[in-house]
Order: structure tokens, then C-alpha cells, then sequence
């Protein structure tokens, strides 16, 4: 079959050709402020760790936009695998918690343990949190900051573990002097 020559097609074809959906947005980036960063890291002595380089502050200084990018992109990564295990750690100890206080759990190290090795666990988790470090960057820390203290919180308190002051052997004692000043309902 011979090919149909379509106006409006042709024309959708040239502006897609022209632009491309999937064209990568320019976002303008300040190398004197990664460059910054990454003295800031090699002040730190975390550099090798951070980028896999040792880096003196004379070199950062001398790296030329390319490098800078490079090294700064490691640094991502890096800080960005850190922030997500942090917050998976934090989220499986505080979720192992709270299972804790309804169910008795044999060994939390050992479940926390096997729920961080377990492939679909830390791959969904990871994602969930890279997903929230993504969209909410800057309430990440208030997020890690209360998980954190929240594991550290004693879910288990009963009113016999809290001293209001007052025993009960005191408010047995207390009660018909207690009962005799309150107001009766036939006055």
C-alpha cells in the first residue's frame, strides 16, 4: 500500500523531531559552590571513603568543571546510600518496636538482621526512601531525627512504672476523709 501523505502527521513528526519529549531539562549548575563541597569534604578526611580518591585541598581547587561534577556525583551517591540505610535502619528498629509491644518477639537483632538481608525488604525500603529523599530532601533530617529518638522511647510504661507522688496505699487511707468533703447531689 502506497503511504498517505498527512498534514497535521507530518507536522506532530517535525515538532517531535524538532523537540524530543525526553530531552534532559538544563539545570544550571554552580561548580564554585561543588567545588566548595568537596573541600569540605577532603577537611572532613572522609574523601577516600566518600569518592574513592584522596584528595588535597590544593587538587580540589586545581580540578577543572568536569572533575568537579564527577567527584561531586560520587559524593551523591555516597551520601545518598548512607541517608537511605540510615533511614531503613532506623525504620526497621522502630517497626520491629512497635511489633515488639503487641507480640513477643524471640530475638529483635536477629529479625531487624534477616529484614535487612532480605533482598525484596531493603530493595522496596530503599526505594521508598530514595523516593522521600527525592521529594522532600530538606525534611529528611526531622524525619531521621524522630525515628531515631522514637526507638529510643519506652513504648512499655504502665501507670505502676510512673510515681505520681501519691501510693496507693496513701489514697485508701485518704478516701472516707476524701468522700466526706465532696458535694452531695442532694444539695
Amino acid at each position: 500500500m502506497a503511504e498517505q501523505n498527512d498534514p497535521v502527521m507530518d507536522e506532530v513528526m517535525e515538532l517531535l523531531e524538532a523537540e524530543p519529549i525526553n530531552a534532559p531539562v538544563a539545570v544550571p549548575v554552580n561548580i564554585p559552590a561543588l567545588r566548595e563541597e568537596l573541600a569540605i569534604l577532603v577537611s572532613t578526611g572522609r574523601c577516600k571513603e566518600a569518592i574513592g580518591v584522596n584528595l588535597a585541598q590544593e587538587q580540589v581547587k586545581r580540578l577543572d568543571d568536569k572533575e568537579v561534577m564527577k567527584y561531586y556525583k560520587r559524593y551523591e551517591t555516597f551520601i545518598g546510600a548512607k541517608t537511605t540505610d540510615s533511614l531503613i535502619d532506623s525504620a526497621l528498629s522502630l517497626t520491629i518496636k512497635f511489633v515488639g509491644s503487641v507480640l513477643k518477639i524471640n530475638d529483635e537483632d536477629a529479625l531487624k538482621n534477616e529484614l535487612k538481608n532480605d533482598f525484596l525488604v531493603s530493595k522496596q525500603m530503599s526505594h521508598f526512601f530514595g523516593r522521600l529523599a527525592l521529594n522532600y530532601s530538606n525534611a529528611l533530617a526531622v524525619t531521621s531525627a524522630v525515628m531515631i529518638t522514637t526507638n529510643h522511647v519506652d513504648f512499655g510504661v504502665s501507670a505502676q512504672h510512673v510515681d505520681f507522688g501519691v501510693s496507693a496505699q496513701q489514697i485508701t487511707e485518704q478516701s472516707p476523709a476524701i468522700i466526706e468533703e465532696l458535694p452531695s447531689n442532694t444539695e
